[in-house]
């Protein structure tokens, strides 16, 4: 299911402010739409901004009632709002970007300008999306986003509002995993393999002639080698899904190993065992969190271990990898709480 939040055409959902601080609140914040004789049309996330943070009126008494009324999700998208106004960048709502001469990807919310730019003599440096901490996490579909995003030159955001309207941001990449081991005559290797002794979960193979370093563990009792590398071992058609990402990672030059211990299949080495740590965890799609609360969890994790976290997603019969990270501290827009 793929969510998409675009704000409504301002004319239908805002109101039309034409009192004396709407040239300023273009000029020096790029707020709203400008409109004729000087006025300016606000969005209902922009008007409760201003309400909160310009000293400006509610339109009407019973503005705030109607309005949540009319657009449940309101509160969530003035929280986004406000978290990436109040640290100072300017936000133009993607229906308003055409009258400033700018446009953005059509899944995109927003698009964002730092603190010290403006839409009119700059280029964004950013589109936004946003999402509840509920909502399904679609793989494909933001893919394919942050492809687009990054084609223009921007950074992919996504910010995730929870129930408490505590707004987080990570950003979105199509990452492309590789590593220095030399995979060239790997799957030869692999289908020259014979015998083995069938086990739970896997084989064990002889270690005296063992020179594959990509795969197997080491144990006493020779080299295992699980279920999913036996696919390999004994065929490269009718691969499971595991199957067939496995032979993606081990063609990039990575070595993956177990990654049990941070809740993935697999964490993925970029040069051979004992050089570095291994800076990639891949998921298995049918076992990736299905929303954006169990993402958020499963990037902080990695984040927390200095390791990227990868979603693998198959993309016209390529295997691609999404990455969802932490920005850098100086653009984790998160709102002001309040107790």
């Amino acid at each position: 299911m793929v969510v998409q939040r675009r704000p409504m055409p301002t004319a239908s959902l805002g109101w039309t402010y034409d009192g004396p601080a709407a040239d300023r609140l273009w000029h020096k914040s790029a707020i709203g739409r400008r409109a004729a004789e000087g006025s300016l049309m606000l969005s209902a996330a922009e008007i409760l901004f201003c309400h909160h943070h310009r000293n400006l009126d509610f339109p009407s008494q019973d503005w705030m009632d109607s309005s949540i009324s009319s657009d449940g999700e309101l509160l969530h998208e003035y929280a986004v709002l406000e978290s990436l106004r109040v640290p100072g960048n300017k936000v133009v709502l993607s229906v308003n970007l055409q009258s400033v001469e700018h446009s953005a990807d059509e899944r995109s919310w927003a698009a964002r300008w730092p603190s010290d730019s403006h839409p009119r003599d700059s280029a964004a440096v950013a589109e936004i999306r946003w999402f509840m901490a509920t909502d399904p996490l679609d793989v494909d579909d933001l893919l394919k986003w942050a492809q687009s995003v990054s084609a223009a030159g921007r950074i992919a955001e996504a910010l995730v509002v929870d129930d408490e309207f505590s707004v987080v941001t990570y950003r979105l990449t199509d990452a492309s995993p590789q590593g220095s081991i030399e995979a060239d005559g790997l799957q030869d290797s692999l289908n020259s393999l014979s015998g083995g002794i069938a086990m739970s979960g896997g084989r064990l193979y002889g270690a005296e002639d063992w020179n594959i370093q990509q795969v197997g563990i080491p144990t006493d009792g020779g080299v295992f080698v699980d279920d999913l590398t036996c696919e390999l071992i004994d065929s490269l058609s009718g691969l499971s899904v595991g199957g067939e990402i496995l032979a993606d990672l081990l063609s990039r030059g990575l070595h993956p190993r177990p990654g049990f211990k941070y809740g993935t299949r697999w964490r993925c080495y970029d040069k051979p065992l004992g050089e570095d740590h291994a800076p990639f965890l891949i998921v298995l799609p049918e076992q990736a969190p299905t929303d954006w609360a169990g993402a958020c969890l499963a990037s902080r994790l990695a984040a927390g271990v200095n390791k990227t976290w990868l979603l693998p997603t198959n993309d016209e019969g390529s295997w691609c990898y999404l990455a969802v990270t932490r920005p850098p501290a100086d653009s984790r827009w998160s709102n002001p709480q309040r107790r």
